[in-house]
């Protein structure tokens, strides 16, 4: 350690990869590098100390995650504990129920789109989804909103979730959280594929509602009922400030782990930064809270090697 002015610091080490490594001692390696290696390995070390402590944690994030490959990640970390709740977009419900079924394609930032329109094939990134894949999906939702029609004619966006996850093959998202009881908030279910077919059902049936205000007292109960709270925040948007927004409630979050691209120049709530939130009351004023700057594919793996 050397001490320069007022700052105290720790030697930057090099690295080098034999080929040895165990995930957590590449992270462990990575925490004195420098740039947003060090905040992986900063990440890591504040979700091990959450899950330690027995926090309520809450993970977020954004469709384009549950299309890509770290669904698996995202359906581990319900399956394994390390989350008590979830809040993410429509579009998650979408991607997930399709890709319980039918796999999406790898393809290239570089294709041209117009072709891929004229072949019925959509682009996220370099992710290829063909427009059958949502025909699938209109049938799969005809079904599930016709049988849960059935049992009751007003319902929340967590309990579809848990009636869908219910009923989809076990290694979906949806089915972990089923099993797990993890309840999966969706405040804005409606802007999805899966949403557009409730409005359609609902042109047959006009007493199928879908109350998604009445969710926030189970939101609600399980931020007031926790010691402790915290949240693992991939992305931005409506599913970050769901989570944080609730947490001004009791004071704020006691822990938070921000994974994003977005900069906080432009005042969007995806770019703000946690000692934002704690100037609303979001995040407590001593909340323990740290944020990478990364693609979560690359950062959400390698972050979780690290609480091994």
């Amino acid at each position: 350690m050397i001490r320069w002015y007022s700052f105290t610091m720790t030697d930057v080490k090099d690295y080098r990869i034999t080929g040895k490594e165990t995930p957590k001692g590449l992270v462990d390696k990575l925490a004195k590098s420098g740039f947003q290696a060090s905040k992986i390995a900063e990440a890591a070390e504040v979700i091990r100390e959450m899950r330690d402590e027995e926090v309520t944690v809450f993970l977020t994030f954004t469709a384009n995650m549950m299309a890509s490959g770290l669904r698996g990640i995202l359906t581990q970390m319900v399956e394994e504990g390390l989350v008590n709740a979830v809040v993410t977009t429509g579009g998650s419900i979408d991607h997930d129920i399709i890709k319980a079924y039918k796999p999406y394609g790898l393809g290239d930032y570089n294709v041209d789109d117009i072709r891929l329109h004229k072949q019925g094939i959509n682009r996220i990134g370099n992710i290829l989804v063909p427009t059958k894949r949502y025909v699938f999906l209109e049938k799969k939702m005809n079904g599930f909103y016709s049988n849960l029609y059935k049992k009751k004619k007003t319902f929340t966006p967590t309990e579809l979730s848990e009636f869908m996850g219910g009923l989809l093959p076990k290694d979906s998202f949806l089915a972990a959280c089923h099993r797990k009881k993890v309840p999966v908030f969706c405040p804005g279910f409606v802007d999805s594929a899966a949403g557009l077919h409730l409005f359609f059902f609902r042109q047959t049936h006009k007493d199928f509602i879908i109350d998604t205000a009445e969710d926030l007292h189970k939101l609600a109960d399980i931020v007031f009922e926790a010691k402790k709270t915290g949240a693992i925040i991939l992305g931005g948007g409506i599913a970050k400030h769901h989570v944080i927004g609730a947490n001004l409630l009791r004071g704020g979050l006691d822990y938070a782990v921000y994974v994003t691209t977005a900069q906080e120049y432009d005042g969007s709530l995806s770019g703000a930064h946690p000692r934002e939130a704690k100037s609303w009351g979001k995040i407590k004023e001593k909340g323990k809270t740290t944020t990478v700057y990364s693609d979560a594919t690359l950062a959400l793996p390698l972050i979780l090697a690290g609480t091994k």
